[in-house]
């Protein structure tokens, strides 16, 4: 509460102070035997100027303007104005001041008990008395309303700020999501650029004094495919520096890149056989993305440790699509999947609400891979 509202409680107590002076020293609204002296205004001041702290203190002013206006009634200084207990009664109720219900609800009765007491016992019930009641229940429900929609208020700006920290939580989990997506599609790409150079490094190395054409060829594809990476990795290291995902960073292409991406290890000197079965159809994004990764992940090992041939399968099935790339194994220590590379493409999988089995059985390296239809385009791999 600042000094603002301070001031003006002052000057509201101070107010209040003086009328009810006036209305006493007149005898009251109803004419008391009692004229007003040094205990009557003594009696209006503990009634009156506690309102000035009326909004640090609510049941204190409370309580000492009812046993202050109690005590007017019970001397007959006459019915003085309940201005006085209607706005203790008011702060009251507006401000609960942490007080439990209980509590609240006993300091009322007790009030109204003290302040009938009186007029019990001598046996008078004047119209003062049932318009001051009247007033009173007005200000008790008027702060009871106030205190309500002030809740209601705090409450939605609560609701405000907790939606406002909700989606600032959801805003940096995707930003996280998707700096984990760059991060995983760097790897992919820089893993199959490196195996691809060093492939073509190895072929021109052989072929540079029997084959200077088919050596050319191996160092232009070299060439190519190292610009091509090189590009990629700045737009996914921008995009990692700038917490997001930057303008210039595409998704990884989908299936419909397949016979590129096997031009190009063919180009590297594996022998890849691509077979489709079912009916193509279009597939989620995430779905998409995730199958040419699994794709070119497993080309990349059977480059590796394979005998420079692959059978790539994709079968469209009712429900999922099916992948499968087999190739001969050169080691048999190779061909355990535990590498980086067969746990990426489990983790893609896995994402989507599929499953990838890799693992060699008698000579041969087989990656098989099931990715359902119905996954949310939302989803990233």
């Amino acid at each position: 509460m600042g000094p603002r509202q301070l001031v003006l409680d002052a000057v509201l107590a101070a107010a209040v102070f003086a009328f009810s002076l006036g209305v006493i020293s007149h005898g009251g609204f109803d004419q008391a035997d009692r004229d007003l002296d040094l205990l009557g205004g003594v009696l209006a001041a503990l009634a009156s100027w506690p309102l000035a702290a009326r909004r640090l203190a609510p049941l204190p002013v409370f309580a000492l303007a009812t046993a202050a206006t109690a005590t007017l009634y019970g001397f007959r200084y006459g019915l003085g104005p309940p201005i006085a207990f209607a706005l203790a009664l008011y702060s009251f109720a507006e401000n609960p001041d942490e007080t439990r219900p209980r509590l609240r609800a006993l300091a009322l009765v007790t009030s109204l008990v003290a302040l009938l007491a009186p007029h019990l016992i001598q046996g008078d019930f004047e119209r003062e008395l049932l318009l001051g009641a009247v007033v009173w229940a007005a200000a008790w429900f008027a702060g009871d309303r106030a205190r309500l929609r002030r809740e209601r208020l705090a409450e939605l700006e609560e609701r405000a700020l907790r939606a406002e920290r909700e989606a600032e939580r959801e805003r940096r989990l995707a930003a996280a999501e998707e700096r984990t997506r760059i991060a995983r599609d760097l790897h992919d790409s820089a893993g199959h650029a490196i195996n691809v150079i060093l492939v073509q490094a190895g072929a021109a190395r052989l072929l540079q004094e029997q084959d200077l054409a088919r050596s050319r060829a191996a160092l232009e594809t070299i060439e190519e495919v190292a610009r091509d990476t090189l590009d990629e990795i700045d737009r996914l290291v921008q995009a990692l520096r700038e917490n997001g995902s930057a303008p210039g960073v595409e998704p990884p292409p989908g299936l419909a890149a397949l016979e590129t991406l096997a031009e190009r290890y063919r180009a590297s000197g594996l022998e890849v056989t691509v077979r489709l079965d079912g009916s193509r159809r279009p597939l989620a994004p995430g779905v998409d993305q995730a199958a040419y990764r699994i794709l070119q992940e497993a080309l990349t090992n059977a480059a590796r440790h394979g005998r420079d041939s692959a059978v790539v399968e994709v079968d469209f099935g009712s429900r999922a699509v099916e992948i499968t790339v087999t190739n001969e194994a050169r080691f048999h220590a190779a061909v355990h999947g535990g590498g980086h590379g067969i746990v990426g493409m489990r983790e893609r999988a896995s994402l989507l609400g599929g499953s990838l089995d890799a693992g060699a059985s008698a000579g041969l390296f087989r990656v098989r891979a099931r990715l359902p239809y119905d996954t949310a385009e939302g989803e990233q791999p």
